[in-house]
């Protein structure tokens, strides 16, 4: 069975308590999961302002997945997702060959000015100790 790599956004009402946002979290990668999925990385941004008001909502919180699955799992993931009340919108992309490569190119690049800046603070806090100490 062949797999694509996919994008999601999803927004969820801002009303919902964390348990209730981490309840449909857990659904959607249970879901991804039990149908031959493999997720690759999960970002929460958090509650944030729509740029329009949707549902009578002015706000959502934004969760996008990153997962790779067969096809055929996408209409019911998207399908789950119209039925569920506490989403207010979903998107689901099908990522190129190109912007999975862009995407590991930029985590890569992130987790290695990480790393530097985590380096400059230990030397700075190394100085400030030597420098006390004279």
């Amino acid at each position: 069975m062949k797999t694509n790599h996919y994008e999601s956004v999803i927004i969820l009402n801002a009303s919902l308590e964390d348990t209730q946002i981490d309840s449909v979290l857990n659904l959607v990668k249970d879901q991804i999961t039990s149908n031959g999925g493999q997720i690759l990385n999960i970002d929460n941004w958090g509650r944030k302002r729509l740029a329009y008001s949707i549902k009578k909502s002015k706000s959502g919180y934004y969760i996008v997945h990153q997962f790779e699955a067969p096809r055929e799992l996408i209409s019911k993931l998207e399908r789950n997702l119209r039925l569920d009340e506490n989403v207010i919108r979903y998107l689901t992309i099908k990522l190129e060959k190109k912007d999975v490569e862009h995407i590991n190119l930029v985590k890569s690049q992130k987790e290695n000015a990480e790393v530097i800046e985590q380096k400059v603070d230990t030397k700075e806090v190394i100085d400030d100790t030597t420098k006390s100490n004279d």
